[in-house]
């Protein structure tokens, strides 16, 4: 039986891709769990009430009813937003969240996600081959503004404003760093990531292509890192969550071979050049994620779920062994 003397935690954005499995999985460790979303509804020892990132106050009740805030929630982006209004609304909205949390004196710890898009995005003379990046690394503002990337910009300063605020206010901050997420959807909605994953089925070639090399770690890793952070006494700073690091090509080759009956792409094209970095996880594999689950399991698990919530057609014998 689960326990359930856990305490009480807020979730934030709890509808969210990560959100919803860091909800099960608080849910089936025993914790009381309050999400915070738009649109709310209600379940067994998960309450879900009405908060709006950009609403300053709007998080108090929320927190101030629990011992622990996962801060997932990010704002929605209208595609008339400028640069500036975007930026704006990644600060603000976290630092709302933030202001709230100062205001409960019985809060033990906040728990940030933020992306492995704030370390590893630099111009080639900052990355040398097969450096491995750590938490002390943080992408150049300059270099991803020269690439128009401003959701790393966005997240950059968004973590960084976050650091800032929990050392003026002494509030026990902790980050999650996940490289690019993928693994099953509890709700049928796509959200950004899975549509890209989608896309790169139905043979899209230009989202993977300007990723370039990218980390990648299944959703359930992910809520496991967040969970560990939160209940590790001596968890403090940044937390890289990554799997494995792959060339694009890297991947769409052990795609295109482990599913055959999908358009997968043979190739993408090269953006960058010549690109060696991977990721040290050495500290999220302290807190206990000793084991990653792999590429292969989190990608089928992708596809089952896309298939299950009629996005892909099912194809009997979709995937086959890789030995890549």
């Amino acid at each position: 039986m689960a326990n359930t003397a856990k305490g009480k935690v807020c979730v934030t954005g709890a509808s969210g891709f990560i959100a919803s499995w860091l909800v099960k999985r608080l849910l089936e460790s025993g914790y009381h769990v309050l999400g915070t979303v738009r649109d709310p509804g209600a379940r067994e020892r998960l309450e879900l009430v009405r908060a709006d990132l950009l609403e300053e106050g709007s998080f108090d009740d929320a927190v101030m009813a629990c011992e622990g805030v996962f801060h997932t929630a990010s704002p929605i982006i209208a595609k008339s937003d400028s640069k500036e209004e975007m930026l704006n609304s990644a600060i603000n909205g976290t630092l709302n969240v933030l202001r709230s949390c100062q205001k409960n004196p019985s809060l033990k710890k906040v728990v940030l996600t933020s992306s492995s898009s704030t370390v590893r995005i630099k111009d080639e003379a900052d990355l040398p081959p097969n450096v491995l990046l750590d938490e002390t690394s943080w992408s150049s503002i300059e270099y991803c503004e020269s690439l128009q990337i401003w959701y790393a910009v966005a997240k950059i300063l968004a973590e960084k404003a976050a650091w800032e605020f929990a050392k003026e206010h002494k509030i026990d901050l902790v980050t999650v760093l996940p490289t690019f997420v993928i693994g099953p959807s509890l709700s049928p909605e796509l959200g950004p990531t899975a549509s890209d994953v989608l896309g790169l089925f139905q043979g899209e070639t230009g989202k993977f292509a300007v990723y370039g090399r990218m980390g990648y770690v299944h959703i359930d890793d992910v809520a496991r890192c967040h969970i560990l952070a939160y209940e590790a006494v001596g968890a403090q700073g940044r937390y890289i969550c990554s799997a494995a690091v792959l060339d694009c090509n890297d991947l769409v080759a052990l795609l295109a071979r482990r599913f055959p009956s999908y358009r997968v792409p043979k190739s993408l094209p090269n953006l960058y050049g010549e690109q060696s970095y991977g990721f040290d996880t050495s500290k999220a594999r302290a807190l206990g994620l000793a084991e990653f689950k792999g590429v292969e399991e989190m990608f089928d698990a992708a596809v089952d779920s896309l298939t299950g919530h009629g996005h892909l057609p099912a194809v009997k014998n979709a995937s086959t062994p890789c030995l890549f």
